[in-house]
């Protein structure tokens, strides 16, 4: 290809001073923490971090014996635990406002191309996430409690403390949210040229075996939590492939669709 028949680059001239870019980065994080620190101030009026938290701990409660409550075993645990669970709760209703001052912030220095790559994984992944956590909460909780309860000696009274159930109810969030990013993963590593989809299609069978072997380590000791954890990335991982060949599609750059047409046409020619 010639020099006047290259596409010309779209970023030209729009190269800022480093000492903009900070101010810009400043001015969107100042945003950000803005959303959070309203969406934290209108948790704490209503429902109020207590009933927050009881809504947490729902899940456990329903499973505990009848008379059984929860226990705070730190002084201070009743007022700081209301309190991380509000500010947590705060950053997930901020989340798309958070995302949006990111995405302002890097999208002036992409080509098309790449737009329509990071887009969409920006919001996917913040929506798989999200439905991991969900998926968390509204059935494996259920399942976990009750079938860890049904194994409770009848001479113990369960009376969990509320900080170690915070601590336990965040990593599993973050397991399940994490596991649900196996689409996005898939994506990026076909994009980036790391693996191609056929390599993918290949590979799944090892997936599934890392995919039980990451749902025994991060979950707790039960066959419930482990199966809600790998079945789910294993359907994910199948999802993931065929979003890779959507992708690998739809966000080639100008040069690789003009290199590809090019090989083609030169092959045709031969």
């Amino acid at each position: 290809m010639s020099d006047s028949q290259k596409p010309e680059d779209e970023l030209a001239g729009t190269e800022q001073p480093f000492v903009s870019h900070l101010i810009e980065l400043r001015d969107r994080l100042i945003r950000a923490f803005i959303a959070i620190g309203v969406c934290f101030g209108a948790l704490a009026l209503y429902p109020g971090p207590g009933p927050l938290y009881d809504l947490l701990a729902a899940p456990l409660v329903a499973n505990l014996p009848q008379g059984s409550t929860m226990i705070a075993t730190n002084v201070i645990s009743p007022f700081l635990v209301p309190l991380k669970i509000t500010l947590l709760a705060a950053f997930f209703l901020a989340l798309p406002v958070v995302l949006y001052q990111i995405w302002a912030f890097v999208a002036p220095g992409l080509y098309s191309h790449e737009k329509r790559l990071v887009l969409p994984l920006v919001v996917s992944s913040t929506l798989l996430f999200f439905l991991g956590v969900a998926f968390c909460y509204f059935f494996v909780f259920g399942k976990v409690f009750a079938f860890i309860q049904s194994f409770a000696p009848k001479s113990i009274t369960a009376a969990p403390d509320i900080e170690a159930y915070l601590s336990f109810v965040m990593s599993m969030f973050i397991a399940f949210g994490a596991a649900f990013e196996v689409p996005v993963v898939v994506v990026v590593l076909a994009r980036m040229g790391l693996v191609t989809v056929a390599k993918l299609r290949d590979f799944r069978g090892y997936f599934i075996v890392i995919a039980f072997v990451i749902a025994a380590i991060v979950t707790p000791p039960d066959v419930v939590s482990q199966l809600a954890l790998a079945i789910p990335m294993c359907l994910l991982y199948e999802v993931g492939i065929w979003a890779a060949g959507l992708f690998m599609r739809y966000s080639k750059a100008p040069d690789e669709d003009a290199s590809a047409s090019s090989s083609s046409g030169s092959s045709g020619q031969a």
